[in-house]
């Protein structure tokens, strides 16, 4: 799986979750200050992008992934 189809997955998953545009996911935006993710939505789009891409997304990892950049790298990680 490539860093840009996860991102795209991601997009997908943060526009039906969070109400993203998918034109505004990129890899250096954080999701809490660029995206405007509260901590409620990121919970389903962290069990979102689980399901999506067949990896585990412990909870203490979560805190670390501040932008769509850290997500995409973990998942790359735990997909592997």
């Amino acid at each position: 799986m490539t860093r840009e189809e996860i991102q795209n997955g991601l997009s997908e998953i943060l526009e039906e979750v969070a109400g993203v545009n998918p034109d505004d996911v990129s890899e250096e935006k954080s999701f809490t200050e660029d995206l405007e993710v509260d901590s409620l939505s990121m919970v389903e789009v962290v069990v979102a992008a689980e399901e999506k891409f067949g990896v585990k997304i412990p909870d203490d990892a979560v805190q670390d992934l501040r932008t769509v950049g850290d997500a995409i790298t973990f998942i790359e990680k735990a997909a592997a």
